[in-house]
């Protein structure tokens, strides 16, 4: 009879051996399955040019104007983080060959502001259209449903009346073309403002950049 009951004692312990596949038992089948992570619902914003999104000579590149907006998205409390892509020196065909590399990462909405040194170097109208159609065009059959802004540049008088308004109406006309939000002019109430500017009367000082930020959002509060 003992025999029978040892034996009988035997077969859960087999049963749950069998079961774990030869495996220790884990310390307690008491706890709770894990509560999944909620995806993150923060959104991408990729601002997408030359110094003046990067912020050239600032003392703190945290002044550049992207940055300045991303504190106005976080100050509305909108779910959005602003990657700033500006690089110094370059020109439309220099952002044509950059994107892709930018691209590699979800974009949610695309913010261009590009031209400015095509502009001060007289490339062709033309050629500055094209290249930025390039790139408003990769980002649209890389991410069809980012929303699209285009921010407005223009160039000295001195360059010539036809150049000055072909260079001013690229960007409502590509605007327009491809149902971007529009910012006129980016630098409205800096650019000539020698105050707001750095020594070489281009790149806005860190005040200069904070009306280019409030220029910008009053463009994009209604995108996002």
């Amino acid at each position: 009879m003992l025999r029978k009951l040892k034996a009988l004692l035997l077969i859960p312990v087999i049963v749950i051996a069998s079961c774990n596949g030869g495996s220790k038992a884990p310390v307690s089948d008491t706890s709770k399955p894990e509560t999944p992570v909620a995806a993150s619902t923060t959104k991408t914003i990729l601002f997408f040019g030359d110094s003046l999104t990067a912020g050239y000579g600032l003392d703190d590149p945290a002044d550049a104007f992207p940055n300045q907006v991303q504190h106005k998205i976080d100050s509305a409390k909108l779910p959005y983080t602003i990657i700033n892509g500006g690089l110094s020196g370059e020109t439309s065909a220099g952002g044509k060959g950059r994107i892709d590399w930018l691209l590699k990462q979800p974009i949610d909405v695309f913010v261009l502001e590009l031209g400015a040194n095509d502009g001060l170097r007289g490339i062709p109208i033309k050629e500055t259209t094209q290249n930025l159609q390039a790139i408003i065009d990769r980002i649209k059959a890389k991410y069809p449903n980012a929303k699209l802004v285009m921010l407005g540049m223009q160039v000295p008088p001195n360059m010539g009346a036809d150049y000055v308004n072909g260079f001013k109406n690229i960007f409502p006309e590509l605007a327009t073309k491809n149902k971007m939000a529009l910012v006129p002019f980016l630098l409205q109430g800096v650019g000539g403002v020698r105050s707001l500017n750095q020594a070489d009367g281009i790149h806005p000082t860190a005040q200069g950049a904070k009306i280019l930020a409030n220029n910008v959002w009053d463009v994009m509060k209604g995108v996002l």
